[in-house]
């Protein structure tokens, strides 16, 4: 059976919210009897996306979903 788990990619300081955040990746590993197929990622997630989706004034980035052309360095 596949394993699914959320995995931290980075901790980062995001400007727009003031703290520090974590971007995160959905990644899901093989099956025990498929062990040659490497493991991958399904999404992405900011961990402070929920409440920078509630600012209405201004898009923020592509880990929100909000604004797909500004990925935070």
């Amino acid at each position: 059976m596949a394993i699914r788990s959320w995995q931290v990619k980075m901790l980062k300081y995001c400007e727009h919210v003031g703290h520090e955040i974590a971007l995160e990746n959905e990644v899901v590993y093989p099956a025990e009897h498929l062990p040659e197929q490497p493991p991958r990622i399904l999404a992405s997630r900011c961990s402070n996306a929920v409440q920078c989706n509630t600012m209405f004034d201004k898009p923020v980035c592509v880990w929100c979903g909000t604004n797909p052309a500004h990925e935070p360095a």
